[in-house]
């Protein structure tokens, strides 16, 4: 059986740099998913331990690329390096080119503009560069933060899919956003 894979590739905007997770972005992982809003809104092990942290960015998050199912960056800052936080693709059908995008950002690097240009750089590289026809998004109801971030990066509100997701608070609402090629050119 044939399995299908993005390439890996580093995705470059005017201030990020978005590439594979390597072993000294485990610590930086460990405090992002150690942070109270990321335990609220995000499904993350808890605690979010070094072993988790360790065995994403060295083996999960480059296996599932492997698998198919996706694949994941690190966001960095161009510049200097820094670890900001993370974004990736997951559940990926080839057939009807079409996955699901999720991001999560360090506690140091919110409410600069990161996630949406962050975002905005994945989704058009899967929709343009792999010739995908559609990135979906799903944000918890109460999450309005990211939903903010969708909406600054071109995504479209398309309603709220009922008890679709789930966080340590159990199952949540999420509204669903989506991008596909002809909003790239609005």
């Amino acid at each position: 059986m044939l399995v299908h894979m993005f390439p890996m590739t580093e995705l470059k905007t005017a201030r990020l740099l978005l590439r594979a997770h390597r072993e000294q972005d485990i610590e930086p992982t460990v405090a992002m998913f150690g942070d109270e809003l990321s335990e609220r809104w995000l499904s993350a092990p808890q605690p979010y331990t070094l072993e988790e942290g360790r065995r994403w960015c060295t083996d999960t998050a480059h296996l599932l690329r492997a698998m198919g199912d996706g694949i994941h960056w690190a966001i960095t800052d161009a510049q200097s390096g820094r670890y900001l936080g993370g974004i990736g693709v997951k559940g990926t059908d080839w057939l009807r080119r079409s996955t699901e995008i999720g991001y999560a950002m360090a506690p140091w690097a919110r409410g600069r503009g990161y996630a949406p240009e962050a975002l905005r750089a994945a989704a058009e590289w899967i929709l343009c560069e792999q010739d995908f026809n559609r990135v979906e998004l799903f944000a918890a109801t109460g999450n309005t933060a990211s939903q903010r971030v969708a909406e600054k990066a071109g995504f479209v509100r398309e309603g709220v899919a009922r008890n679709s997701g789930f966080t340590h608070h159990g199952q949540q609402d999420m509204v669903l956003f989506s991008l596909i090629p002809a909003d790239l050119a609005a």
